[in-house]
């Protein structure tokens, strides 16, 4: 469809010769190396880093934006080492999958780069878990969703405060003697710059949904009703 209005088409995919990369007319590999597992997760870390990359280019003309365009290079670097501070928090995401374990639902929340993230962790969870979960900006809750809270219902949010229960909450550490009041599970991440968040953040995501589906007794590499060409070969 695209093709046919004559517009640019750009692929960023990890798999040389794929569809994506046959069907484009130009893109970017991720070269992030093989994705064994059905639901990926380095994938999406790879292609977050590649568009913020991609930003970058577009914008290193603009004299305007190089003090922004300084900041996120500059907090890029920083990243491999913080994304190995984050993996620290594996033993707390234990601990939070045994309380979810055996819930039917999770709801998780964030706004801005974040939303994505909540999205991510709910597809997780649903993929290899089969637990259902739903990630939702943190302003819509009272459009709707606030009729499914619960005092037993699993909250996630990132970077936000809570009114009542006792969520899950992601956030920057220097953010912890404002929120501890509201969480017994604070899962405190290194400090990046705005639109970098969602790397660090993914990692916890990531890490509860293993946990909660290898405590749920399910091949997390195989997950029910999924497959790719990978795991079918």
């Amino acid at each position: 469809m695209l093709k046919k209005r004559g517009c640019l088409l750009v692929g960023v995919t990890n798999t040389v010769g794929s569809t994506i990369s046959r069907e484009t007319d130009c893109g970017i590999h991720c070269n992030a190396g093989q994705e064994i597992g059905v639901a990926s997760t380095k994938t999406f870390s790879a292609q977050f880093t590649v568009l913020v990359l991609f930003a970058l280019l577009l914008s290193e003309g603009r004299f305007s934006k190089r003090k922004r365009y300084t900041e996120i290079l500059q907090n890029l670097k920083k990243l491999p080492a913080q994304i190995q501070e984050t993996l620290a928090l594996e033993e707390q995401c234990k601990e939070i999958a045994k309380l979810w374990k055996d819930k039917t639902s999770v709801l998780m929340m964030a706004r801005g780069y974040n939303f994505a993230n909540v999205l991510e962790g709910a597809l997780k969870l649903k993929e290899v878990a089969n637990l259902f979960a739903e990630g939702i900006l943190t302003g819509e809750l009272k459009h709707g969703p606030l009729a499914l809270v619960e005092h037993d219902l699993p909250m996630l949010m990132i970077q936000v405060t809570a009114r009542g229960g006792k969520p899950v909450i992601i956030c920057d550490r220097h953010l912890k003697p404002k929120l501890e009041k509201f969480s017994d599970h604070l899962l405190l991440l290194p400090e990046t710059t705005d639109c970098l968040k969602g790397l660090l953040s993914v990692v916890p995501l990531q890490l509860l949904a293993y946990h909660v589906a290898t405590l749920r007794g399910h091949n997390v590499d195989f997950p029910r009703a999924l497959a790719k060409s990978l795991a079918v070969e």
